[in-house]
């Protein structure tokens, strides 16, 4: 549990940083494909009703409650990732002080 997969984590922690943005700028490819099949049913739904002269607030709502959850669900991962790279850290320097202290002199 070194140095590698501290790496590992931080290399994740800046792609899930990424996707966070990506989402709250309306990008759909950090989505799931579940999310953006939702996200492709509620603009469907919403060209419908503009077709049939009627109010998009419904198929608006959906798309933005969809994007809220992705936005949810991408911050609940970054901090879990964050609070594994602290255990990782904290485990690190617990090994390191117990190496430093078991030295003879």
């Amino acid at each position: 549990m070194g140095n590698s997969d501290i790496r590992r984590l931080d290399r994740e922690i800046r792609a899930t940083t990424k996707k966070l943005e990506a989402v709250r700028r309306g990008e759909w490819w950090p989505l799931t494909s579940r999310e953006r099949l939702a996200m492709t049913r509620a603009m469907a739904s919403g060209a419908r009703s503009i077709h049939r002269g009627r109010s998009t607030t419904g198929a608006e709502n959906r798309m933005d409650s969809i994007g809220s959850a992705a936005e949810m669900r991408l911050n609940a991962e970054l901090t879990a990732l964050h609070g594994e790279r602290q255990r990782l850290i904290t485990e690190a320097a617990r090994d390191k002080a117990k190496k430093k202290s078991s030295g003879w002199f």
